[in-house]
């Protein structure tokens, strides 16, 4: 009897490794074609010019109103000049690949309810896209559950929205950050990480100024970071630059202080969803310190 349950198990083991491999490759060919169009490759007229440059933001108040809310435009200052660490292109990569393929098996469920849910309560697409700024500043186009009316603006953050627009499932969705999961299929396919700085929209020139002042532009954006686990929307953009900017130095330093930051943000990340809030509380020692960082660095400034 034993023998033949062992056997069973081994049977089992082996259809769902077929399985799994065979998917897996499915979806990298999927991927892998779908990336082209996902960073606007065809579509010159979608880039970013200043891609690959260093920018700063200059105020001008007869420039219209970006999605940070202020007026103004960026200037080109200067040749991006970052080249990733073995870790940062190998490594984190092969990470991303495997957290990111692990995910969407073990989460299809959630998908699917999730997809029922926006359906029933507002109909429309169930996904949600939006042009975001890649590293480098390129552009590509962000995948989401959608959490708002179909009526609601596309290139407009949450704060600056008047009425809001979330729906009930909506509300649901973003206090569990389930809205984000759809993510997992932009890791894999190569635009984003697990973490990261949370990309911007093409639109927000401010935070992308003050993102390039400590060189958070210079990495792949993820889907959580140190700003998400510090205080998400809470945080006022620049405290969120400094804050990206600090995983960002840490990240292009060397491979092990890199990898350290990683863990550090993805353990970190978990205590923050489960506790549903922006803010991670109690027993993050090491989160905090990186958090101190930041505000050295911001005494620096206003020192200057």
């Amino acid at each position: 009897m034993k023998e033949q349950t062992k056997k069973n198990l081994k049977t089992a083991a082996k259809a769902t490794g077929i399985v799994l491999g065979a998917t897996y490759l499915v979806m990298r060919r999927i991927a892998k074609k779908q990336y082209p169009a996902s960073v606007y490759a065809n579509k010159p007229e979608e880039q970013n010019p200043v891609e690959g440059r260093k920018v700063v933001f200059v105020e001008n108040k007869n420039d219209p109103v970006n999605a940070d809310g202020k007026c103004g435009h960026l200037e080109v200052v200067e040749n991006s000049t970052h080249f990733p660490t073995f870790y940062e292109k190998y490594v984190k990569r092969g990470f991303d690949v495997v957290l990111s393929f692990g995910g969407l098996v073990v989460l299809s469920p959630i998908y699917a309810i999730t997809a029922i849910a926006i359906k029933k309560d507002d109909p429309g697409p169930v996904f949600f896209k939006q042009k975001r700024v890649a590293q480098n500043k390129g552009y590509f186009e962000l995948l989401k559950f959608r959490s708002m009316s179909v009526n609601t603006p596309s290139d407009v953050p949450t704060h600056m929205l008047q009425g809001g627009g979330i729906t009930k499932v909506g509300a649901f969705i973003r206090r569990t950050s389930i809205d984000e999961l759809p993510q997992l299929w932009n890791i894999f396919r190569g635009n984003m990480s697990v973490i990261g700085p949370r990309p911007a929209l093409w639109n927000q020139d401010y935070l992308t100024a003050e993102r390039d002042r400590y060189g958070a532009n210079d990495v792949k954006p993820g889907l959580t970071g140190l700003a998400q686990i510090s205080g998400r929307d809470e945080l006022e953009l620049e405290k969120k630059a400094k804050l990206d900017g600090v995983y960002a130095q840490a990240l292009k330093s060397s491979s092990l202080s890199g990898f350290l930051m990683d863990m550090k943000m993805f353990f970190g990340s978990i205590t923050s969803v489960l506790k549903s809030k922006g803010v991670v509380e109690g027993g993050t020692g090491a989160i905090a310190k990186e958090i101190e960082k930041a505000k050295e660095i911001e005494s620096k400034d206003k020192a200057i």
